[in-house]
């Protein structure tokens, strides 16, 4: 792009989508005339005019429609190799940065930065909060976090992993179910109940897993309305609509009103993993693994005693 500013292109992408210099301009925090200026460069760059202005906003030429549809995704594509470069800097001046969910990893994932920090002279470990699976797995695909802490299965989304932690099934019951007094329960005895479940998974396998789909026995797992979040999922448990099966800690870190957490003695564990993109610095992974395992190991002697 040696003939062209990018924020001369930025201006017109704004414009091109709004059809309106005055639009792009608020939605820039520009003038009106600093747009105007960028586009009038813009053109006389390509030797090209890519828009044609009216009364009631702009028009784009044809050489204007064909830069919109390709400009967007050089925008876009530069955005990500400034993340990757800036990932390659921070590797290289010690720098490892972590996605984790705060309802189920945060103090988990608190313990092991500090402890990585502690272990390795001038590392610098910095945590990312993510609301659930899919945006763990946006950060770790846009360059903007190393490494993240994700229940498998994930599908096959071109990352590595590592199983770091094996985590037993609890179920979420309403105090209404007729199980909700249990101190235990079967996937059998849940066999009629529906699973909630939450759009926050990143593959139709890992959508399974959770669902333990299909049980033990063969039989298909009865599923449940999808629903946007895990908030939403256990205030639709709450008023009995469906039960949720998730890792057992999770009931601990999310109690929501008068839900019953049941463990679950039957169906599949959770493994909990590092997960990382090919961009991740990979020896400071290997010592995030081993770190995390010492963590673990900790923990379980803990409860053990």
């Amino acid at each position: 792009m040696s003939e062209l500013d990018l924020r001369h292109l930025r201006s017109f992408l704004a414009v091109a989508e709004r059809r309106s210099i005055t639009r792009a301009g608020v939605a820039l925090h520009l003038t009106q005339q600093a747009v105007s200026t960028h586009v009038r460069q813009l053109e006389r760059a390509l030797g090209v005019a890519l828009l044609v202005r009216t009364s009631r906003g702009v028009l784009l030429t044809p050489a204007g429609e064909e830069l919109a549809l390709g400009g967007a995704a050089v925008v876009d594509d530069l955005a990500r190799l400034v993340d990757r470069v800036r990932a390659v800097a921070d590797a290289q001046a010690g720098t490892l940065r972590l996605a984790c969910c705060p309802a189920a990893t945060a103090l988990f994932a608190v313990a092991v930065a500090e402890a990585l920090e502690s272990e390795v002279p001038g590392l610098r470990v910095t945590l990312s909060s993510a609301r659930h699976p899919k945006q763990e797995l946006e950060l770790l695909r846009s360059g903007r976090a190393d490494a993240a802490f994700m229940w498998l299965p994930i599908g096959e989304v071109g990352l590595h992993h590592a199983t770091v932690r094996r985590d037993p099934r609890a179920v979420a019951l309403s105090p209404r179910h007729a199980l909700a007094q249990r101190t235990s329960v079967t996937l059998a005895e849940l066999a009629d109940d529906p699973v909630l479940r939450p759009d926050v998974l990143t593959s139709d396998r890992a959508h399974r897993f959770w669902c333990a789909d299909p049980r033990p026995d063969g039989r298909a797992a009865v599923l449940g309305p999808v629903v946007p979040t895990v908030e939403d999922c256990l205030l639709e448990v709450g008023r009995h609509r469906g039960v949720w099966i998730a890792p057992r800690p999770l009931g601990a870190a999310m109690p929501v009103g008068d839900l019953r957490w049941v463990p679950l003695t039957d169906g599949e564990p959770f493994d909990l993993a590092v997960v990382w993109a090919d961009h991740a610095p990979q020896p400071l992974i290997t010592r995030l693994i081993a770190e995390v395992r010492a963590v673990v190991d900790d923990e379980r002697r803990h409860d053990a005693a």
